[in-house]
């Protein structure tokens, strides 16, 4: 007999990552990624019939980071003690109304707030992905669970602007909100059908607002959370900061069009892909904290990489240094979230909700720095990226030293 979202409770015990758990938590992590990536071929003619310049449509993108980052605050504590499900489909809800407003925007200001909207409602999907997995699982399956939700949700940022750039190409671009809107229904139906509520009554924690803000600063205290945590939003924001940047650099500077910018971008998944595989045999044969350091010092080299060609940019060495950097966050960002969530059980939309909230606003950071420094759109992007990778790694470097001290065996 089906079990229906209204009636299940997913069992604890469960350790298997079937393919359609494996969609639903690839599906609600990547929607955020989603809606903005698939928008970016469309810049150009978002731009002429709204009658802005690229600066000002770079505020969607912005907005959209800053808004995604503060809904999950108030979405973590809330499932924590009302469940993950009906959080998960309000937010889908909100989402297509988001996608619909921006579909039917006529200015830049109505196309801003359909994207806050949008936002709001991705940030809960995004958030309770995580809240999910670490319901349904533990130790070494969280971390592969997390891995492979990382590879498919890789194919998101990838492939979504060579879909983008098609649906602007042969429907306009108003069609692609739509697109993504479709996306979170099939999201909600297969959830509300196969899935449901992950967070049982007897785990719910109580909800207070000083009960809230004690959680958040227990959690922003401990080094458990905070340094894992740090670490991969350093990492994930200088993600954001090339995605938010790409049009200026690959188009502008490097000469690429649309649909070569899309073709770009969905060759990337590969390494993504290829990294989110390996990050977990990695942890099996090293363990976690040293497979993340390994990943790290990827990640470092490629943006040094991408930092020393910036001044006679070319696309062969920015790929080279992408691609190091690429590798690199597919290892730490399943790794690091995994070693981040794994001591919250009992508070696991809290600490998910802070880990999201502090990788978009990293991605903000990143992102309005890179579009501030007064250089080259290749060297700022470098240097944003360089600057997060050495801050991620000093970060995590007290990870491993404890580590060490724990089980000397593995200095």
């Amino acid at each position: 007999m089906l079990k229906t979202g209204s009636t299940m409770e997913a069992e604890r015990a469960r350790t298997d990552l079937t393919p359609g758990t494996l969609f639903l938590l690839a599906g609600l992590a990547a929607l955020g990624s989603l809606a903005t990536n698939i928008i970016l071929p469309a810049f150009p003619q978002i731009g002429v019939d709204l009658g802005v310049t690229p600066r000002d449509l770079a505020l969607t993108l912005s907005s959209f980071f800053v808004a995604f980052a503060f809904g999950q605050i108030f979405v973590g504590p809330l499932s924590d003690r009302f469940g993950r499900q009906w959080l998960v489909l309000g937010g889908l809800a909100t989402f297509v109304v988001g996608s619909a407003m921006c579909a039917l925007a006529g200015d830049i200001s109505l196309l801003i707030l359909g994207r806050v909207t949008q936002a709001l409602g991705a940030c809960a999907a995004s958030v309770l992905s995580r809240a999910i997995a670490r319901d349904l699982f533990e130790g070494e399956a969280l971390t592969r669970a997390l891995a492979l939700t990382m590879v498919v949700m890789a194919a998101s940022p990838g492939f979504s602007p060579l879909i983008g750039n098609a649906a602007n190409s042969l429907f306009g671009w108003q069609v692609i909100f739509l697109g993504v809107a479709t996306f979170a229904v099939v999201l909600a139906g297969y959830y509300w059908r196969t899935l449901g509520e992950t967070h049982p009554a007897a785990r719910r924690e109580a909800l207070s607002l000083t009960a809230v803000a004690s959680g958040y600063v227990r959690l922003a205290t401990d080094a458990r959370f905070i340094l894992p945590a740090l670490a991969v939003s350093l990492i994930i924001g200088a993600l954001y900061t090339f995605f938010a940047t790409a049009p200026a650099v690959l188009i502008s500077v490097l000469g690429l069009s649309g649909l070569q910018m899309a073709l770009y971008f969905a060759a990337t998944v590969v390494i993504v892909f290829a990294a989110g595989f390996l990050a977990p045999r990695l942890a099996r044969r090293h363990g976690p904290v040293v497979a993340a350091l390994i990943g790290l010092g990827f990640a470092v080299v490629g943006a040094g990489v991408m930092l020393a060609t910036s001044g006679a940019p070319g696309l062969t060495a920015l790929t080279v240094g992408l691609s190091l950097f690429l590798f690199g966050m597919g290892v730490i960002n399943p790794l690091g979230a995994a070693i981040a969530l794994q001591p919250f059980g009992r508070e696991a939309g809290l600490a998910s909700a802070l880990l999201g909230f502090l990788q978009m606003g990293c991605a903000a950071i990143g992102s309005a720095l890179a579009s501030v420094l007064p250089m080259a759109a290749t060297i700022s992007l470098a240097a944003v990226m360089l600057g997060a990778s050495l801050l991620a790694t000093a970060v995590f470097v007290p990870i491993s030293l404890r580590a060490r001290q724990a089980d000397p065996a593995t200095s």
